[in-house]
Formats: structure tokens, sequence, C-alpha cells
């Protein structure tokens, strides 16, 4: 875990082997796909994303169909687009409100999604989808290398840190800072940390 007194969200995500939607609880996520496969028979489609740390999005029916409508049947395919995630509490379950992960926008439609699904047995919804324009990449690796001056530099570092809670990539981040840091104070790295 790498929880700090800034950024607190590491210490409430739930023991699960997928995202879940009391991550959501703090705010919406936008997500780039990674690549899709095929699961169980309880959850046939797992959506991993960049950065997902082992917690893929596992969709519901309702979300399939959203995706295979909005970004085609071949979930190959579905590589590289984005979509925003957010926790919707009005989701049921059993008759009981429990909560689940909803799709409010997504990159490579183009224009927005409007359509009727299932809600409840018998009942249907109409069920909205923002277009969204696909997320710009930073490459921060290359933000913090390339910083010119040691505040560009923190800056830089701030947001690729911010940016992933993968501590290998943290890692790598804090390696790729320290050697900017040395190379802009002319210091070596273990006395510019």
């Amino acid at each position: 875990m790498n929880a700090t007194v800034e950024d607190l969200r590491s210490t409430i995500i739930p023991k699960s082997d997928q995202l879940n939607s009391e991550q959501l609880l703090t705010g919406p996520i936008t997500v780039t796909v990674s690549s899709v496969e095929i699961g169980s028979k309880e959850q046939p489609v797992i959506v991993h994303y960049e950065n997902d740390n082992g917690r893929p999005f596992k969709p519901c029916l309702t979300m399939r169909k959203v995706l295979v409508l909005a970004w085609g049947e071949n979930g190959n395919a579905w590589a590289g687009k984005s979509m925003t995630l957010y926790n919707d509490p009005a989701v049921r379950f059993g008759g009981t409100d429990v909560g689940g992960i909803r799709i409010s926008h997504m990159s490579d439609i183009p224009k927005d999604i409007k359509v009727s699904l299932t809600a409840t047995k018998g009942k249907k919804a109409l069920y909205e989808v923002k277009r969204m324009d696909a997320p710009v990449k930073v490459d921060h690796a290359a933000a913090i290398a390339g910083a010119a001056t040691a505040d560009a530099l923190k800056k830089a570092f701030g947001a690729a840190w911010k940016s992933t809670a993968d501590a290998a990539v943290q890692t790598r981040y804090k390696a790729t800072y320290d050697a900017r840091l040395a190379a802009l104070t002319g210091k070596p790295p273990q006395a510019a940390a």
C-alpha cells in the first residue's frame, strides 16, 4: 500500500480481485483499456486497464451491452479506448440498493449514446453515455527527464506519482527524478535525494 497523508484512497480499497464500486465513492475514474479477456459464467468479460494493479473492471450485463453497442463486439478492438467509471448508488440487487459501477463517458464514439435498457424485470430505463475525447496520454517519465528547472521537475514528478498506485512504476519515476535532479544541481543522486 502506497498511502500518503495527502492521498488516503489506497487505504479504503476493498480486498477483491476486481474494481469495486466502493473504490469510486470519492469520485469517478477514467481508464484506458489495455486488454479484454473472457472470464467466468457469472462475470464473462474482464476488462484490464492501464495501472489496474490486478483489479480489472468486470462489467455487469447492462454495461456489457453499452460496451458492445459503443465499441463493437470485438473486445480486442477496445484496447487503447477510454471510459469514465463511476459509482451509481441506485444500482439494485435483490431489491436492495447496493451500488454498482456505471460508465458515464466513452472515447471513440461519434456522438452521445442514448439507449433504453432493461433496468429491472419488465422495466426499461434510458441510459446515456457522453462522448469524450480520448484523454491526452502524458509520458510522465519523459516529462521528468526533460524538466528544465527544479520547480518544473517537482511538478512533473508530483503529477507522475499521483498518476499511478503501482509501486514499481513509482520507483521508476523516483529514479528518473533523482537522476534529473542530479543533472540540474550538479550533485550526485545520493546527495540530491
